[in-house]
């Protein structure tokens, strides 16, 4: 395997990890909404987020490094194509981190309700975006001979995009009111448990038809046996949420996102950004790619940092871990 290879799988892997944490993290932002009832209620539900959103986005942040690095061709054609939906999705994510810090700076009701509007829109943009993102990613977009994207704000909102926006949405609210159900107790854990059982059965319908689409049209046999692990990832945590089970419910959603990114990984793979044009003006995994020595400092780079990174980050969760409830909050929130 050659090293642009290696890399191709590192980056996929990376917007692996982005999707699984940033997923719930999403999904509560959502939740704020559709969940909670009361101020008590909203702070429980961010609070189950509140060591650990800025962390997950750190996986971002590496994805986007990485093949700026890896794939520098990928990386501007995409970003200057795709450059509407990125630019709202940072300020987007901008905005978040902001909502989370200044809501609580004063405790004014229009303030904080204004606060939590940003938190709840900012998390649904993104969730949905993404979706539509990679959705024009795996279908392929307009690129011509000079590997720079020729086509309009307007064809990135094809139905099959827009079904990738709406299945990365339900399924990160799905995956965050599972979380919910994990880290709290009485009442909202109830009702987090209800719905993520709504929210997962609309999710297996959007899911099954937009990854059987996927299949039908790009895929082969390594994306079939990733679409057959997502399905049965997806019906076992609805399973596991419905009897109870919020653990297994959790890891089995978090293997469902993990088997649809690869699945799309793996309908795009030896292609980065498909032509939609012209196949043979497509970006690949070689013509993208940067030089092989940038690519061995990359990957030392890589072997020494991300472990030490995945080790704190992993700390981090197990020291925050516990369960909490309306009875962990301050009067004054």
């Amino acid at each position: 395997m050659e090293l642009h290879d290696v890399w191709f799988v590192l980056i996929a892997v990376l917007w692996i990890g982005y999707f699984f944490l940033e997923g719930f993290d999403f999904g509560i932002g959502v939740l704020t909404k559709l969940l909670a009832r009361g101020r008590a209620e909203k702070r429980v539900l961010i609070n189950t987020i509140g060591p650990v959103w800025d962390g997950n986005e750190v996986w971002l942040l590496t994805a986007g490094g990485a093949t700026f690095a890896a794939f520098p061709e990928w990386y501007a054609t995409l970003f200057s194509g795709f450059y509407l939906p990125l630019l709202l999705i940072l300020v987007c994510l901008i905005v978040r981190g902001v909502a989370f810090e200044y809501r609580v700076k004063r405790s004014g009701e229009r303030w904080q309700h204004n606060w939590e509007q940003a938190i709840f829109w900012t998390s649904l943009l993104p969730a949905f975006l993404w979706g539509v993102a990679f959705g024009n990613i795996v279908r392929g977009v307009k690129i011509d001979r000079e590997m720079e994207y020729v086509g309009t704000f307007g064809d990135l909102l094809n139905p099959y995009a827009l079904l990738g926006g709406l299945v990365t949405l339900t399924l990160f609210t799905f995956h965050g009111a599972v979380f919910a159900a994990l880290k709290t107790v009485g009442d909202i854990r109830v009702r987090a448990r209800a719905l993520a059982l709504k929210l997962g059965l609309v999710t297996a319908v959007l899911a099954l038809v937009f990854l059987g689409w996927t299949q039908v049209d790009k895929g082969d046999g390594g994306s079939l046996v990733a679409l057959v692990i997502a399905v049965a990832a997806l019906v076992g945590a609805i399973g596991a949420i419905r009897i109870g089970r919020e653990g297994w419910s959790f890891a089995l959603s978090g293997i469902t996102i993990a088997a649809a990114v690869a699945m799309l990984f793996l309908t795009l793979f030896p292609n980065v950004m498909p032509s939609s044009l012209d196949p043979a003006w497509s970006l690949t995994v070689t013509n993208a790619s940067s030089s092989p020595y940038t690519l061995t400092i990359m990957t030392w780079c890589a072997a020494i940092a991300a472990p030490l990174v995945m080790l704190y980050q992993g700390w981090t969760y197990w020291v925050f871990r516990k369960r909490i409830g309306t009875q962990h909050i301050a009067e004054a929130h």
